[in-house]
């Protein structure tokens, strides 16, 4: 989960990212084991983050997680299913506001916009069908 870490701790440290950008980032990469069958670094890492400057920041907390832990990290590997389904239990697409608000995310990000005027901080939500 080297990248839940990456996401979660570093990429927030080095750039200006949103609570929902990273749960778009964790989005992505669950979407990816879910329907891959094969893990392949740099495809993984085009399609999670897309940005050059944050691929680049993820390989290096890659190397430097390798040298601190003294493991190395396969390139590629088959995508185990079992492994998949039990690390999405530790996901969380939730943002928590205050004491009583939740929002879960679930979908596309663009539904989602975060802002601050003269009142306070806010979440604009937009949707296509009510249910």
């Amino acid at each position: 989960m080297i990248f839940k870490d990456y996401i979660t701790k570093q990429l927030p440290q080095e750039y200006e990212v949103t609570k929902i950008d990273q749960v778009d980032f964790l989005n992505k990469s669950i979407n990816f084991f879910n329907e891959k069958e094969d893990f392949v670094f740099e495809e993984f890492t085009n399609e999670v983050f897309s940005s050059k400057d944050i691929i680049e920041s993820f390989e290096n907390y890659k190397t430097d997680y390798e040298q601190d832990m003294q493991v190395n990290i396969s390139e590629s590997f088959e995508i185990n299913s079992s492994a998949v389904k039990k690390i999405k239990r530790h996901f969380k697409s939730v943002i928590k506001l205050d004491q009583n608000f939740q929002i879960h995310i679930h979908g596309d990000q663009k539904f989602l916009k975060q802002g601050e005027d003269e009142t306070g901080k806010f979440y604009q939500l937009y949707f296509n069908k009510e249910k």
